[in-house]
């Protein structure tokens, strides 16, 4: 079932970036406001007008140190629950390494970063707070061709578990004492960070969020659900979809939003199998192409599983809910490029193809490739 707007299906989106070394290293930097964590990646919040958390990543990395870094493939996306605050999609993305010229450039901004360092993986993993630390070394520990890797409150799920135990222990928070190149941290006498905690996370914009599942049968057709018609900017139209909906963010992570929604949407208990895409739909401020037919006025990314093969039995089982859906069709390529909007048939494709190859979700926007 689709999402309506409401401040449970909201959620924060960041995005960091990881410069290696030639020796394994990582670039750490201080945060000159935050007392109680200091040490983190590069990286920031994303903004209306970013078109993609790449984007995110690029503007926060010029903002942070002053240059432009060359990004790599999308590392991992994370999602975590927070009771303190609004659940957050993270994603974190490889650079190239850093050249000599281009360290030598580095001039931090000194209201957002009070310093920088190269850290071994084991000095990262103390160093940074627990869940971020948990990311970075599920990103520095896993093969890169297992990229990108799907984490839930940054422990492995889905294909990532093929590469890193499922719960591993964190490594001993220590912050600065495993970072002592980066100084001391923020503080003392009348110091007060420019924003508390509470005023900043209000003032951070939402995203909202999907979970599809991708079904085929035998013969390589695609399970699609047709919405019951509802008055949008273009009227009331036919709108066909891949089984799914909207992710309950406060409450649930993807995975188990997705196995909401087949329950609810189709009567069946399936178990999602491999994230295939994750595709970020940008809103007006960022692409004036945005589809106005979604009514939406902020970002929203879906993510897409496996949902495998599905038998006659399970079709002949199928029970629709009659107030959100009004059929269900299985199709081949070409008709569901017809019935699907151009964005979704092209996420629909990517998903197919990413079926077809091992590794994590292809990562897109409006449905193609990013970067």
């Amino acid at each position: 079932m689709d999402a309506s707007s409401g401040s449970g299906r909201e959620l924060l989106a960041a995005a960091g970036v990881l410069f290696p070394d030639e020796r394994r290293r990582v670039l750490v930097v201080r945060l000159p406001y935050d007392r109680k964590h200091p040490v983190a990646i590069p990286g920031g919040g994303w903004e209306p007008q970013d078109r993609s958390p790449r984007e995110t990543a690029l503007r926060e990395v010029v903002e942070e140190l002053g240059f432009t870094p060359r990004l790599g493939p999308l590392a991992c996306v994370d999602w975590t629950l927070d009771h303190f605050r609004p659940p957050i999609a993270a994603y974190l993305y490889w650079a190239q390494p850093l050249t000599a010229e281009q360290a030598a450039a580095i001039r931090p901004d000194a209201a957002e970063v009070g310093g920088w360092a190269w850290l071994t993986p084991e000095q990262a993993g103390h160093a940074l707070p627990p869940l971020l630390s948990r990311r970075v070394t599920a990103c520095l520990r896993a093969p890169r061709s297992a990229g990108p890797l799907e984490l839930e409150d940054s422990r492995p799920v889905g294909h990532t578990l093929d590469h890193l135990p499922a719960d591993e222990s964190p490594p001993a928070y220590t912050g600065l004492a495993d970072a002592p190149a980066l100084g001391s941290a923020p503080g003392g006498p009348g110091y007060e960070p420019p924003m508390d905690r509470a005023t900043y996370i209000a003032t951070r914009p939402r995203i909202r969020a999907k979970a599809r599942a991708l079904f085929t049968d035998d013969a390589g057709r695609v399970l699609l659900v047709r919405l019951r018609p509802w008055d949008g900017p273009r009227g009331r139209v036919p709108y066909w979809t891949l089984p799914g909906g909207g992710i309950e963010a406060d409450r649930e992570l993807p995975r188990a939003a997705v196995r909401r929604e087949i329950r609810e949407e189709l009567g069946w208990e399936v178990e999602p199998g491999r994230l295939l895409a994750l595709d970020w739909q940008p809103g007006a401020a960022a692409d004036p192409e945005a589809d106005p037919a979604t009514g939406r006025d902020t970002a929203v990314l879906v993510s897409v599983f496996d949902g495998g093969t599905v038998t006659e039995r399970m079709l002949g089982s199928i029970a629709l809910p009659e107030e959100e859906l009004v059929e269900w069709r299985l199709c081949g390529p070409a008709e569901a490029r017809a019935l699907l909007t151009g964005p979704s048939w092209a996420r629909t494709a990517a998903a197919l193809a990413a079926r077809e190859r091992a590794g994590g979700p292809a990562e897109l926007v409006r449905g193609r490739a990013a970067g």
